[in-house]
């Protein structure tokens, strides 16, 4: 025959062990959207912007843009960099990239 007594209250630490794991759990969550909301709102634009003092060539659509010391490199999706001052946002140099 099965015995139906209370087995008593639960002991304190045992409680305690409960909600932290449901608490570690729900932050754990919680971080992991924050995460996903964070990559896609970072990745989600195609293009970098470029400072407003620079332009580029016609037909050329900006891959990546790095801003240096006393320069701003900016490679095209057609595959050639392009040197600018940083100062005076004028073209320096043109590199055709090796693919």
């Amino acid at each position: 025959m099965a015995s139906t007594e209370d087995p008593g209250p639960e002991p304190a630490n045992l409680r305690f062990l409960r909600r932290l794991v449901t608490v570690l759990t729900v932050v754990m969550m919680a971080g992991l959207i924050i995460l996903i909301a964070l990559i896609v709102i970072r990745f989600r634009d195609t293009a970098p912007p470029l400072p407003e003092d620079i332009v580029l060539p016609d037909g050329a659509n900006p891959a990546a843009v790095t801003v240096a010391e006393g320069m701003v490199l900016v490679v095209s999706e057609d595959g050639r960099l392009f040197v600018y001052d940083r100062l005076t946002g004028q073209l320096r140099q043109t590199i055709p990239l090796a693919e």
